[in-house]
Protein backbone atom coordinates (compact mmCIF):
# COMPACT_ATOMS: atom_id res chain seq x y z
CA UNK A 1 0.00 0.00 0.00
CA UNK A 2 2.79 2.43 0.70
CA UNK A 3 4.98 1.66 -2.39
CA UNK A 4 1.69 2.49 -4.83
CA UNK A 5 1.05 5.67 -2.62
CA UNK A 6 4.33 6.82 -3.21
CA UNK A 7 4.38 5.40 -6.99
CA UNK A 8 1.41 7.93 -7.19
CA UNK A 9 2.46 10.92 -5.78
CA UNK A 10 5.82 10.39 -7.75
CA UNK A 11 3.69 9.86 -10.77
CA UNK A 12 2.09 14.24 -9.97
CA UNK A 13 5.62 15.05 -9.57
CA UNK A 14 6.67 13.71 -12.95
CA UNK A 15 3.46 15.59 -14.38
CA UNK A 16 4.36 18.61 -12.57
CA UNK A 17 7.89 18.34 -13.93
CA UNK A 18 6.85 18.35 -17.56
CA UNK A 19 4.09 21.30 -17.21
CA UNK A 20 6.89 23.42 -15.70
CA UNK A 21 9.24 22.34 -18.47
CA UNK A 22 6.94 22.90 -21.39
CA UNK A 23 5.50 25.70 -19.75
CA UNK A 24 9.26 27.53 -19.83
CA UNK A 25 10.11 26.50 -23.03
CA UNK A 26 6.38 27.87 -24.31
CA UNK A 27 7.67 31.21 -22.54
CA UNK A 28 11.09 31.04 -24.15
CA UNK A 29 9.44 30.60 -28.02
CA UNK A 30 6.87 33.48 -27.34
CA UNK A 31 9.96 35.62 -26.40
CA UNK A 32 12.17 34.42 -28.92
CA UNK A 33 9.65 35.30 -31.71
CA UNK A 34 9.61 38.69 -30.28
CA UNK A 35 13.23 39.24 -29.76
CA UNK A 36 15.10 37.24 -32.64
CA UNK A 37 18.43 38.59 -31.40
CA UNK A 38 17.87 36.29 -28.23
CA UNK A 39 17.09 33.05 -30.60
CA UNK A 40 20.75 33.94 -32.41
CA UNK A 41 22.68 34.27 -29.11
CA UNK A 42 21.14 30.70 -28.01
CA UNK A 43 22.11 29.13 -31.18
CA UNK A 44 25.73 30.20 -30.72
CA UNK A 45 26.10 29.20 -27.50
CA UNK A 46 24.58 25.86 -27.84
CA UNK A 47 26.83 25.86 -31.04
CA UNK A 48 29.94 26.75 -28.90
CA UNK A 49 28.76 24.78 -26.12
CA UNK A 50 28.91 21.68 -28.89
CA UNK A 51 32.22 22.95 -30.29
CA UNK A 52 33.36 22.42 -26.89
CA UNK A 53 32.73 19.16 -26.23
CA UNK A 54 33.81 17.87 -29.24
CA UNK A 55 36.96 19.04 -29.12
CA UNK A 56 37.54 17.57 -25.91
CA UNK A 57 36.39 14.00 -26.89
CA UNK A 58 38.59 14.45 -29.71
CA UNK A 59 41.42 15.91 -28.36
CA UNK A 60 41.46 18.24 -31.49
CA UNK A 61 42.24 21.72 -29.82
CA UNK A 62 44.78 22.90 -27.85
CA UNK A 63 43.96 24.88 -24.40
CA UNK A 64 44.42 28.32 -25.84
CA UNK A 65 41.45 27.33 -28.19
CA UNK A 66 39.28 25.89 -25.55
CA UNK A 67 39.79 29.21 -23.32
CA UNK A 68 38.81 31.07 -26.84
CA UNK A 69 35.49 29.70 -27.12
CA UNK A 70 34.75 29.52 -23.41
CA UNK A 71 35.29 33.66 -23.44
CA UNK A 72 33.16 33.77 -26.30
CA UNK A 73 30.40 31.74 -24.56
CA UNK A 74 30.90 34.17 -21.47
CA UNK A 75 30.75 37.51 -23.90
CA UNK A 76 27.06 36.14 -25.29
CA UNK A 77 25.93 35.08 -21.70
CA UNK A 78 26.19 38.61 -20.89
CA UNK A 79 24.60 40.25 -24.06
CA UNK A 80 21.67 37.91 -23.37
CA UNK A 81 21.64 38.91 -19.95
CA UNK A 82 22.06 42.13 -20.73
CA UNK A 83 19.47 42.18 -23.56
CA UNK A 84 16.88 40.79 -20.57
CA UNK A 85 17.56 43.60 -18.29
CA UNK A 86 17.10 46.23 -20.74
CA UNK A 87 13.14 44.33 -21.34
CA UNK A 88 13.07 44.28 -17.39
CA UNK A 89 12.56 40.60 -17.88
CA UNK A 90 14.37 38.15 -15.04
CA UNK A 91 17.02 35.64 -16.46
CA UNK A 92 14.26 33.36 -14.31
CA UNK A 93 11.62 33.75 -16.54
CA UNK A 94 13.32 31.49 -19.30
CA UNK A 95 13.88 29.15 -16.68
CA UNK A 96 11.00 26.09 -15.25
CA UNK A 97 9.07 26.84 -12.57
CA UNK A 98 9.01 24.52 -10.12
CA UNK A 99 7.09 24.03 -7.24
CA UNK A 100 10.00 23.11 -5.70
CA UNK A 101 13.70 24.83 -5.72
CA UNK A 102 15.50 21.91 -3.78
CA UNK A 103 14.01 18.96 -5.97
CA UNK A 104 13.18 20.33 -9.38
CA UNK A 105 9.73 18.73 -8.81
CA UNK A 106 11.61 15.36 -8.81
CA UNK A 107 10.62 14.33 -5.07
CA UNK A 108 14.56 13.49 -4.16
CA UNK A 109 17.79 15.68 -4.05
CA UNK A 110 21.28 14.67 -5.10
CA UNK A 111 24.19 15.63 -2.79
CA UNK A 112 27.74 16.34 -3.93
CA UNK A 113 28.43 12.64 -3.02
CA UNK A 114 25.47 11.47 -5.64
CA UNK A 115 23.91 9.94 -2.78
CA UNK A 116 20.08 10.63 -3.40
CA UNK A 117 17.39 11.01 -0.61
CA UNK A 118 13.49 11.78 -0.78
CA UNK A 119 12.77 15.47 -0.78
CA UNK A 120 11.03 17.27 2.31
CA UNK A 121 8.27 18.18 -0.17
CA UNK A 122 7.80 14.83 -0.74
CA UNK A 123 8.17 13.76 2.88
CA UNK A 124 5.74 16.10 3.82
CA UNK A 125 3.23 15.05 1.17
CA UNK A 126 3.02 11.50 2.48
CA UNK A 127 2.61 13.11 5.79
CA UNK A 128 -0.33 15.05 4.47
CA UNK A 129 -1.85 11.78 2.92
CA UNK A 130 -1.40 9.63 6.32
CA UNK A 131 -2.28 12.37 8.58
CA UNK A 132 -5.72 12.43 6.45
CA UNK A 133 -5.92 9.21 6.38
CA UNK A 134 -6.50 8.74 10.03
CA UNK A 135 -8.94 10.94 10.10
CA UNK A 136 -7.81 13.80 12.16
CA UNK A 137 -8.45 16.38 10.00
CA UNK A 138 -11.13 17.48 12.16
CA UNK A 139 -8.69 18.69 15.19
CA UNK A 140 -10.29 21.97 14.95
CA UNK A 141 -13.48 20.59 15.93
CA UNK A 142 -12.77 17.27 17.68
CA UNK A 143 -10.18 17.53 20.58
CA UNK A 144 -10.18 17.90 24.35
CA UNK A 145 -11.98 21.18 24.55
CA UNK A 146 -15.17 20.31 22.59
CA UNK A 147 -15.08 17.08 24.94
CA UNK A 148 -18.42 16.52 25.42
CA UNK A 149 -18.28 13.69 28.67
CA UNK A 150 -22.22 14.07 29.31
CA UNK A 151 -22.97 11.80 26.74
CA UNK A 152 -21.17 8.96 28.99
CA UNK A 153 -23.73 7.48 31.76
CA UNK A 154 -23.55 8.59 34.74
CA UNK A 155 -24.64 5.51 36.19
CA UNK A 156 -22.52 2.80 38.10
CA UNK A 157 -23.02 -0.94 37.47
CA UNK A 158 -20.72 -3.29 37.52
CA UNK A 159 -22.27 -6.29 36.19
CA UNK A 160 -22.99 -4.37 33.01
CA UNK A 161 -19.63 -1.86 32.53
CA UNK A 162 -17.09 -4.09 34.50
CA UNK A 163 -16.36 -1.39 36.74
CA UNK A 164 -16.98 -0.11 39.86
CA UNK A 165 -17.10 3.73 38.43
CA UNK A 166 -19.63 4.92 36.09
CA UNK A 167 -18.95 5.45 32.23
CA UNK A 168 -18.56 9.04 32.77
CA UNK A 169 -16.14 9.00 35.44
CA UNK A 170 -13.86 6.16 33.34
CA UNK A 171 -13.39 8.59 30.39
CA UNK A 172 -12.99 11.39 32.72
CA UNK A 173 -9.79 9.39 34.10
CA UNK A 174 -9.06 8.38 30.59
CA UNK A 175 -9.38 12.13 29.25
CA UNK A 176 -6.89 13.43 32.10
CA UNK A 177 -4.19 10.66 30.73
CA UNK A 178 -4.67 11.60 27.64
CA UNK A 179 -3.89 15.36 28.30
CA UNK A 180 -1.11 14.32 30.83
CA UNK A 181 0.87 11.92 27.80
CA UNK A 182 0.51 15.36 25.22
CA UNK A 183 2.09 17.52 27.88
CA UNK A 184 5.01 14.93 28.48
CA UNK A 185 4.99 13.76 25.01
CA UNK A 186 8.94 15.16 24.74
CA UNK A 187 9.34 13.32 27.64
CA UNK A 188 11.19 9.68 27.35
CA UNK A 189 11.15 8.76 30.80
CA UNK A 190 7.32 8.83 29.94
CA UNK A 191 4.92 5.71 29.16
CA UNK A 192 3.30 5.42 25.92
CA UNK A 193 -0.60 5.23 25.41
CA UNK A 194 -1.91 1.78 24.67
CA UNK A 195 -5.73 1.71 22.38
CA UNK A 196 -7.58 -1.58 22.55
CA UNK A 197 -10.91 -2.88 21.56
CA UNK A 198 -12.87 -3.07 18.09
CA UNK A 199 -13.23 0.00 15.79
CA UNK A 200 -15.93 2.41 17.15
CA UNK A 201 -15.66 1.76 21.01
CA UNK A 202 -16.36 4.64 23.56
Amino acid sequence: MADQILNSLLKDYEKKKSNAELEAENRKISLYEKFPKLKEIEDELNSFAINITKNILNNGSSIEKQEELKRKIAILKQEKKDILKSLNISSDYLKPQYECSLCNDTGYITDANYKTTMCSCLKQRLLNYSFNKSNMSNLDKENFSTFNFNIFSDEVDVAKYKFNISPRKNILNIKNKCIEFVENFDNPNYKNLLFIGNTGLR
